[in-house]
């Protein structure tokens, strides 16, 4: 029998799958989404917002909409956030996509945030399964779905696995390329010490580790309450193989930046479109692993401009 835990929700408890991400305390849960409240404040406010029920849990999603009737008539985008986040952490980015097209920002089971998740996702095929279930519970029968980092490795899966919703896929310097090593925990790991250091550090160690999350307060102040609110319960995913990437005939835009410590760039640049016939890559300068938050401007640009074309 798998090991279990039991998760705590006002008088009733409930014995979950030890490989199902969950809260530490009510308590800090509560605390945690004070402080995303705050990064979605950043933004404009959501039309909306719905949990989805799907065979692994429920899937909160917000959805941003254009004023302009035109516009809301166009194919949606669909955003899927990375590790250790939620979709605040798309706040740069909502404003001129959201004026352009209809957006879904989704907040991932397993991952810190509004979602509630019962059954693991991290196997590729239950991850494709879980996000079609959540595209088909919107009514979305067409969509540019974008991934960032762990996001980008569900959406590159999706394109895999599941990609009969798909119009394109955009993918922000994802997962799912090559197998991820040890310079990029050894990033993330000096990132979170950074996060607790004076302020004039924060600032020099953001332009060193290329992370933008030290300079903005708000996103500080929630990236280090998931440390201590939440704990992720799956193993990191494995890079799809050549084969696997051959398959994909979705078109594919993917945004690399040039400090990248997640992916080798300029490798990048050359293996993905041999192997993804039509897919486009491009790298951003003088950013890392964050290209839509520290140059939010111009990746959305670059993303609309490529939703466009395929449009």
């Amino acid at each position: 029998m798998p090991e279990t835990t039991t998760r705590k929700r006002g008088r009733s408890s409930e014995r979950v799958p030890a490989d199902v991400g969950r809260y530490v305390s009510e308590e800090l849960r509560e605390r945690y989404f004070a402080a995303c409240d705050a990064v979605y404040a950043l933004a404009p406010a959501a039309d909306s917002e719905t949990d989805i029920e799907t065979s692994f849990g429920t899937t909160h999603v917000y959805r941003y909409g254009p004023a302009d009737p035109a516009a809301a008539g166009r194919t949606p985008v669909v955003l899927v956030h990375g590790a250790g986040a939620n979709s605040a952490m798309w706040y740069p980015n909502l404003a001129d996509l959201s004026a352009q097209r209809p957006v879904y920002a989704i907040d991932t089971l397993g991952e810190p945030g509004r979602s509630v998740q019962h059954t693991p996702i991290h196997q590729p095929e239950r991850s494709a399964q879980w996000l079609d279930e959540v595209l088909a519970g919107l009514g979305l029968d067409r969509v540019h779905l974008v991934g960032s980092s762990y996001g980008g490795w569900l959406s590159l899966n999706q394109a895999h696995r599941g990609p009969g919703r798909l119009a394109s896929v955009t993918l922000l310097d994802p997962g799912g390329l090559e197998k991820t090593g040890a310079r990029f925990f050894a990033w993330i790991f000096i990132s979170l010490l950074a996060t607790i250091a004076p302020k004039p550090v924060r600032r020099r160690a953001a332009a060193w580790l290329d992370q933008p999350v030290l300079i903005v307060p708000e996103l500080r102040a929630m990236i280090m309450l998931s440390v201590r609110a939440y704990r992720i319960r799956r193993p990191t995913p494995l890079p799809l193989t050549e084969d696997e990437l051959r398959t994909i005939r979705t078109p594919m835009y993917v945004l690399l930046g040039e400090h990248s410590l997640l992916v080798h760039p300029e490798r990048q640049r050359e293996r993905v479109p041999r192997l993804v016939p039509g897919a486009t890559v491009e790298i951003i300068g003088n950013t890392g692993h964050g290209p839509q938050i520290d140059h939010a401007h111009e990746t959305n640009t670059r993303m609309l401009r490529f939703m466009d074309s395929v449009d």
